[in-house]
């Protein structure tokens, strides 16, 4: 499973950077956080360094009041629902989308998609015009059809049902599913949401599409058990989770109260560095060290021998080793089967499950970045997925 970068307010540097490393990567622009000039010079900046752009036009509240969202061309002014429906209108919005995909020098289309509260059939109508419309006109490249769920959609299995079924018609090349988080947690603790969205995806891929996930964190590394393509995340947590919030005005782009964190990829659990001051005081700080294997040095000041919270690790430095570690977990996430897979899902869990006990004993917590609680609903959800598809995705992986 590939990790993509989805792109947010100030991570030009961390993508330049990261591709560098990497030798290449996709990153997902967002027509918020860029004009029309500045992506065009940054999109030809990542092609320089081997890199892959996606345009995720954003359009899921098309009266979204985003300034810089707004002031695209292809955003509807005037916007009635109706005009989603077919028309003048769509095909205007649906054309200078193609031309911002052109600027961008796109390696695929995403089609546009509209946040989904409950899955109806004024819902699926809207998709299945967009859709079909952007079949005459994104025609030089692959399409992926937006799928933007709500977190309320997303417990209910026979709305999952419903578009599954419905999207097996859609002339689409692939998928870019969006999924809110219930009550804007970054990490979710509904096993059943988590449940739904893993047969959700695992569906959409047993129809021989592309599926990618937008939004995610290390929560999402999950999805491989559902046979994926790629997940994709960010620096700040609103490309780490999605929120409709984040296209209105008022929302602010960057934290008032930044604080940095450390993730500690064998707990899944991020910590800030005054718990590793603690961990430090007991002796185990090395156990709280990432591995050699994940090739990020980005945190080693960390572990200097001097007091964690007396070190200069930096913002910039928490962003890359978050990113570095994500991408090799990505990587290593699926394997040659689903049984393969599900089993190694299940073992990363149970060990950090473990270490995250050893390190509370001691006073290293996470706090609401902590992965305890959050281990068994992953668990479950797995578990869910393998009684809903595990036949079929054995089969058919």
């Amino acid at each position: 499973m590939e990790m993509y970068l989805q792109f947010g307010h100030g991570m030009k540097e961390h993508c330049k950077c990261l591709f560098r490393r990497w030798g290449g990567g996709t990153v997902i622009l967002s027509p918020r956080d860029l004009t029309q000039d500045q992506l065009q010079r940054f999109a030809k900046e990542i092609i320089e360094v081997n890199g892959r752009i996606l345009l995720d036009p954003q359009l899921y509240n098309p009266r979204a009041t985003h300034s810089r969202l707004t002031n695209h061309d292809y955003w509807p002014r005037d916007f009635m629902t109706g005009m989603l429906l077919g028309g003048p209108g769509l095909n205007r919005i649906l054309i200078d989308l193609r031309e911002l995909n052109g600027l961008a020098q796109a390696s695929e289309y995403i089609i546009p998609g509209i946040y989904c509260e409950r899955v109806d059939d004024d819902w699926l109508a809207i998709q299945e015009s967009i859709n079909e419309e952007a079949s005459s006109v994104f025609t030089d490249k692959k399409r992926l059809a937006t799928i933007c769920l709500s977190s309320e959609a997303l417990r209910f299995e026979e709305q999952v049902e419903t578009v599954l079924s419905s999207s097996e018609l859609w002339n689409v090349d692939g998928y870019y599913v969006v999924a809110e988080h219930p009550k804007d947690h970054y990490l979710v603790d509904d096993p059943l949401w988590l449940t739904n969205l893993l047969i959700l995806c695992s569906g959409l891929k047993l129809q021989g599409r592309k599926v990618l996930v937008g939004y995610s964190n290390h929560q999402m590394i999950s999805l491989a058990a559902a046979n994926i393509d790629a997940i994709a995340s960010g620096t700040w947590l609103n490309v780490r989770s999605f929120s409709p919030d984040k296209f209105q005005e008022n929302e602010d782009d960057s934290p008032s109260r930044r604080t940095i964190w450390y993730y500690c990829p064998q707990t899944l659990s991020e910590y800030k560095p005054a718990f590793l001051d603690m961990g430090l005081r007991v002796g185990i700080l090395d156990q709280l060290r990432t591995d050699i294997s994940f090739d990020s040095e980005f945190a080693d000041v960390l572990f200097s021998g001097a007091l964690p919270s007396s070190t200069a690790f930096s913002e910039q430095q928490a962003f890359r080793h978050y990113l570095q570690c994500l991408k090799v977990q990505s990587v290593q996430a699926r394997k040659s089967s689903f049984k393969e897979t599900l089993d190694m899902q299940l073992q990363i869990l149970d060990i950090a499950k473990k270490q995250i006990a050893t390190f509370h004993n001691v006073g290293v917590l996470g706090q609401d970045r902590d992965f305890a609680d959050i281990v068994d609903v992953i668990q479950a959800a797995l578990l869910g997925l393998k009684i809903s598809r595990g036949f079929v995705l054995e089969r058919q992986w």
